[in-house]
């Protein structure tokens, strides 16, 4: 199995406000050594203290976008979980700050699919992003209808073909 080969013994770093989301990403990663926070001091902390392969953030709650950056500093690949962040300027704003990923808490589930391909994407010297469109552009169309990425179309071209490949 490809996603338990690529996880297997990675040190992560999961970040959240509520602890049903906590244990539920230590149960999906127990693959993984995981390290659970549910402060933004107590994340903080733990990203300038020790080395992590992978940081999974909450948007909201735990001030998401400042834990990035300081992920982002460290050289933690980051990814984004929200439920309450989820908008199409959440997902450009988490691309454009740095972060590996933006995933809705709705496909936290599917974790190990979405870490393994950003540590493929790292393996592989591609985009981070390269499936994201892949896995998850039904959903989002869905969600905030068809053509939904076209206003910032410029900043998606680079890693989508979800628009037939012309990006």
């Amino acid at each position: 199995m490809a996603e338990k080969s690529l996880l297997e013994g990675k040190k992560i770093l999961i970040v959240d406000d509520e602890e049903d989301v906590l244990s539920t990403l230590e149960d999906l990663l127990s693959m993984c050594t995981v390290v659970k926070c549910s402060s933004f001091g107590e994340a903080k902390e733990q990203l300038e203290s020790q080395h992590f392969d992978v940081a999974i953030l909450d948007i909201m709650g735990v001030d998401g976008y400042e834990l990035l950056e300081i992920a982002h500093n460290k050289g933690v690949m980051a990814v984004m979980l929200t439920s309450h962040a989820l908008t199409p300027g959440d997902a450009l704003r988490s691309l454009k700050e740095g972060a590996a990923s933006y995933l809705p808490k709705e496909k936290m589930q599917d974790i190990r699919t979405f870490l393994n391909d950003i540590l493929e994407a790292k393996k592989e010297g591609k985009n981070s992003w390269w499936r994201w469109f892949e896995r998850l552009g039904s959903y989002f169309e869905k969600r905030f209808g068809a053509g939904w990425y076209e206003k910032d179309k410029d900043y998606w071209k680079d890693i989508a073909t979800f628009w037939g490949g012309d990006g």
